[in-house]
């Protein structure tokens, strides 16, 4: 009987985990569907095992083995792996059954939880990662900083440099940086003096043919 609420309790939570979590938030399809099916394999294998003298063992070497193949097979970005492990956790400890059931529904209700928490878009908002490339090989970290701030509109944190190409003038960095909303009064505020400069240089040049003549 305690196996068929736990497997209840699987496929609700991975429904939750699946469904109300990650393709709300990230509307992926493809790993939608390899969530689903690793979770309720994985559920299904180690309810198999756990009679066994070696079910613990054999689930946690699979847990493995999963998750090597997995994580080789195509690129994950860090937050579609925490996911990833995440589904496997809920099939894993769902098919193990730690006694008291309680326990166990606790342990899965922590899994969703911490992904809900730790995946919200609340949590770090301004925070941002990203690969730039840049069209000047600039060496000073401090140049390179200023610049990369002056590009993202952001305050830069970190930056590893990948490629500095001082033949093809390129400098490829990895940055990670916290993103500043530019106001809406101060943009506005600079268009009266960027207008001037343009207006002078049309007066200039309809003059121009007319000093001539």
């Amino acid at each position: 009987m305690n196996h068929f609420i736990l497997m209840a309790a699987d496929v609700a939570a991975i429904c939750l985990l699946t469904f109300a979590l990650y393709v709300r938030r990230h509307r992926r399809r493809d790993l939608a569907v390899s969530y689903l099916g690793m979770n309720i394999g994985v559920l299904a294998v180690a309810t198999a095992l756990s009679g066994s003298a070696a079910g613990v063992g054999l689930g946690l070497g699979l847990f493995g083995v999963l998750s090597i193949i997995r994580l080789r097979s195509t690129e994950l970005a860090q937050h579609e792996v925490a996911y990833y492990f995440s589904a496997l956790a809920l099939g894993l400890i769902a098919g193990i059954g730690v006694e008291p059931m309680w326990l166990t529904l606790s342990l899965m209700g922590l899994v969703l939880a911490a992904m809900y928490l730790g995946d919200h878009k609340r949590v770090l908002p301004s925070y941002r990662h990203q690969t730039v490339v840049l069209d000047r090989a600039i060496a000073r970290e401090d140049e390179l900083t200023a610049r990369l701030e002056e590009v993202l509109g952001a305050k830069v944190h970190t930056v590893t440099v990948q490629e500095l190409d001082l033949v093809n003038d390129k400098t490829i960095v990895n940055v990670r940086y916290a993103y500043i909303p530019r106001t809406p009064g101060l943009h506005e505020s600079l268009q009266p003096h960027e207008a001037h400069p343009v207006q002078a240089t049309a007066v200039q040049a309809t003059l121009a043919p007319a000093g001539v003549a």
